[in-house]
């Protein structure tokens, strides 16, 4: 692993398999625009008409798509552009036609991270232009994606590997390709996500993959091989990672005590099965936590709620089970309880 910082999580639980200095605070280049994407798709309608004002027009480093001033262009290109070729005219053009000016997009940019539990991020612009006060982490840019990656629209233009943009007037099109080489070598079950590189973030990339039922993404920042980092990491993902049963319906756990009960207590079983998924050769760090309710008065039902197990491994949450009443506890007749409380 070359990256000074990566990190590998499972899409659908949120759970961390790798971390390599995975809070460090580090410079995200155009990973960045992934909120700036997510964002427009959001709170405006792709259909809207933007008019490409002079500051638009007048970035001109890195990849751009030649926005010219006054021009007319949907925002649905613009965050085509954005996405696919990662141009950095395209995501000023975006902020002002949705916020009105591009320091309130920033502002709702921040605000967003802080709503996705990004804590450790703060953007200062809309494109990974380098900033002292712009940086994210590896564990954050996960967040992110993993977000993203719920919303359709975001989800295919992150694996489409080449699109025509179309300006509405002067009418014009271009031709672009999607800067992310493993949709281009067809690495197997790619699906996006994004590119980004300046001198002080390096290399970075965000990827994602779904196989077999499973759906990982990996992030790198400042890599001196990005995609031998992210295809290594992917690969020992797809084939270290193994599904295990936590636990079966029925399972039982513990018991606990019923008050005024004909039984003294009550025997507690989980109420669904639960498959997760870990390292082969890492079971035996699974753990149990149990959490029990005040003892019921009786009468207890089948079925009844009671409690539940937690089941982490290295500290992180693979999933909970409800523990509930494995049989009926019926309630003492009322001269038996008379003569208990004597």
């Amino acid at each position: 692993m070359t990256a000074d910082a990566a990190a590998l999580m499972d899409a659908d639980t949120g759970v961390f398999y790798y971390v390599k200095n995975g809070q460090q605070r580090r410079a995200p280049a155009s990973l960045t625009k992934v909120m700036t994407a997510i964002l427009a798709l959001e709170l405006a309608d792709p259909e809207e008409e933007i008019t490409v004002s002079r500051r638009a027009a007048s970035v001109w480093a890195g990849s751009i798509i030649d926005l010219r001033a006054n021009e007319r262009i949907k925002l649905g290109e613009l965050v085509k552009a954005a996405l696919i070729c990662s141009a950095n005219d395209a995501t000023v053009a975006i902020a002002e036609g949705v916020a009105g000016d591009h320091d309130t997009f920033v502002r709702w940019m921040n605000a967003k991270a802080l709503l996705l539990g990004m804590v450790r991020t703060r953007f200062a612009n809309t494109n990974g232009y380098s900033h002292p006060s712009h940086f994210s982490t590896a564990a954050d840019l996960a967040y992110l994606a993993r977000y993203a990656m719920r919303n359709p629209e975001f989800a295919r233009l992150v694996q489409t590997r080449a699109a025509t943009i179309h300006w509405v007037a002067p009418q014009r099109t271009m031709q672009i390709e999607n800067t992310n080489q493993l949709l281009h070598e067809n690495f197997p079950g790619i699906t996006g996500v994004k590119t980004g590189t300046t001198s002080a973030a390096g290399q970075c990339l965000i990827a994602a993959v779904s196989q077999r039922g499973r759906h990982l993404i990996s992030v790198v920042l400042h890599s001196d091989g990005r995609y031998w980092d992210t295809r290594r990491l992917l690969s020992w993902g797809m084939e270290v990672l193994r599904e295990r049963t936590a636990c079966v319906a029925g399972e039982y756990y513990t018991r606990l005590r019923v008050r005024e009960g004909r039984l003294p207590d009550v025997p507690l079983v989980t109420d669904r099965a639960l498959v997760v998924v870990l390292p082969a050769g890492e079971e035996g760090l699974l753990q149990k936590e149990v959490t029990l309710r005040a003892a019921p008065v009786a009468p207890v039902r089948f079925g009844t709620p009671l409690g539940e197990v937690v089941f982490t491994w290295r500290g992180q949450e693979l999933g909970r089970v409800g523990l509930v009443a494995g049989r009926e506890v019926e309630r003492l007749p009322w001269h038996a309880r008379f003569w208990r409380w004597q």
